[in-house]
């Protein structure tokens, strides 16, 4: 566990723009991230928040961060066997450990840990800010109605992220038709994704896929999965793609910030 707040200084000053600023920085929350599924995703999630904090404050001004780091092998191991009990008392007691911290706020760093959100979110006595939310108002506020989604297994064909954005911003979400083409998503992304491997076949398949949702009404395409930006940018396709890592990374600045 890495408690960054140590990172949170007020440098004192007679001027009213250097007061103003300190007394930003003073009104900081502490944000708690649930990481490690994948650590290489984690990794844009701290990069992002930070550089995002430097650029409001136009300095190194870091963000009060506390971070706790998941076995993804474990993780994973449990997803296998069906043990979503199991996954949703670790990340409860992540939860915990992290408001003992001094976090006000949790995030998972990951799209799939969602599926048991409601659970978790009873145990947890501060607030857990869903993917789904970022995700929704990015899409809400491009005027879509309808997107494609690629991710694990689960993300796509489990309703936690699909009836989250139907129910509260009234899109409509398809994934691939192929169970095959959703089962290779799946295994991309924890054989080699999650991993640090990324191919240009990969890609390509990845790419072929997110084509075909946009061939059956797609408007934009949602990276259900936070390793995807990793392997795919805006540039590679011309459709909309709204990337999870980004956007749920931007959510928790703007808690930090209020």
């Amino acid at each position: 566990m890495i408690n960054l707040s140590s990172n949170f200084i007020t440098v004192s000053s007679s001027t009213n723009n250097n007061n103003n600023t300190n007394m930003e920085k003073a009104n900081l929350k502490t944000l708690g991230l649930i990481g490690g599924t994948s650590w290489h995703s984690t990794v844009e999630y701290y990069s992002i928040m930070n550089q995002k904090t430097n650029d409001i404050f136009q300095n190194n001004t870091n963000p009060p961060l506390v971070l706790i780091n998941l076995d993804q092998h474990h993780i994973h191991l449990l997803q296998q066997s069906g043990r979503w009990d199991s996954i949703a008392m670790i990340l409860a007691d992540a939860c915990d450990r992290l408001q003992k911290a001094g976090a006000e706020a949790v995030l998972f760093c990951a799209n799939t840990p969602h599926k048991v959100y409601d659970e978790v979110q009873r145990h947890s006595a501060i607030p857990i800010l869903h993917i789904g939310d970022a995700i929704g108002n990015a899409i809400t506020k491009m005027g879509l109605n309808q997107v494609g989604l690629i991710g694990t297994i689960f993300t796509m064909e489990e309703p936690f992220i699909i009836q989250w954005l139907k129910d509260k911003y009234n899109v409509d979400t398809i994934v691939p038709n192929d169970k095959e083409q959703r089962q290779e998503l799946h295994s991309i992304i924890q054989k080699e994704l999650s991993l640090g491997v990324l191919k240009p076949s990969t890609k390509k398949y990845v790419l072929d896929q997110m084509l075909s949702l946009k061939a059956g009404g797609a408007e934009g395409i949602i990276l259900g999965c936070t390793e995807f930006p990793l392997l795919i940018q805006q540039e590679d396709i011309d459709i909309p793609i709204f990337n999870t890592t980004l956007l749920h990374a931007q959510a928790g600045v703007d808690f930090i910030i209020g």
